[in-house]
């Protein structure tokens, strides 16, 4: 379904991404893992068109997008729910939810009510400003904007980082209805081992920006967890 190879990316002089190559299927849950720096977030950005690739090939379904907006990467069929989540804070529940609807494949301009009985607290909220709902809120709003525009690829960057233990296990059930309920591909940044276990089919590991081990999430033992991901 999404295909990466040889991308590479700078930060100026600084080989951020080094021939990052992956491939991830259909109705698949990857978490991308590694200690901070390492260029995950670097890597998720590339996916989504927010920083142009210096070199290599991201492909969607058969189609090289390396070159697509990110508006055409969301028509397309990629969602992306950012670090730090990014809602609008002034704009209510409801308009947060709309505001990406137009990329929408079908047209529709309908906030899909699967995402008020994934997350009951955004339908009891709906008027409410996002800048008023707590940080659990926020993250919850954020992927149902993402879950808006009807992707076939749903991308998180770090979802349960500096959530609440309720919500986490919120967003863990809703991962896991994604995929095994919609079909959809999951692919996430995550750095809690548990939640990442429980989730996740396969895993990735970078260092260095290079994806240096991968493979089923079972096979994630204590050696590769001390060598890439203890500080």
């Amino acid at each position: 379904m999404l295909s990466v190879t040889g991308l590479n990316q700078y930060y100026g002089e600084s080989h951020i991404l080094r021939d990052v190559a992956m491939e991830v299927g259909k109705n698949a849950c990857v978490c991308i893992m590694g200690r901070n720096g390492v260029g995950k977030t670097t890597l998720l950005k590339c996916l989504m068109g927010l920083l142009p690739a210096r070199s290599g090939k991201i492909a969607l379904d058969g189609v090289d997008i390396t070159r697509a907006s990110p508006g055409e990467r969301a028509r397309r069929g990629l969602g992306y729910v950012p670090q730090g989540r990014q809602i609008f804070p002034l704009l209510t529940v409801r308009e947060n939810l709309e505001i990406g609807l137009p990329a929408r494949k079908d047209r529709s301009r309908e906030i899909p009510p699967f995402i008020y009985a994934f997350f009951p607290a955004l339908g009891e909220m709906v008027n409410r400003r996002g800048g008023d709902l707590s940080g659990g809120q926020q993250q919850q709003l954020a992927i149902g904007r993402a879950l808006a525009l009807d992707p076939s690829v749903l991308i998180l960057d770090e979802p349960t980082e500096g959530i609440q233990p309720n919500i986490v296990r919120e967003i863990a059930k809703t991962i896991r209805r994604l995929c095994g309920e919609m079909g959809m591909t999951v692919i996430l940044v995550e750095q809690k081992i548990p939640f990442a276990r429980s989730l996740a089919d396969s895993f990735m590991i970078m260092d260095r920006g290079r994806i240096v081990k991968e493979g089923r999430m079972g096979g994630l033992d204590s050696g590769t967890i001390r060598d890439y991901l203890t500080v």
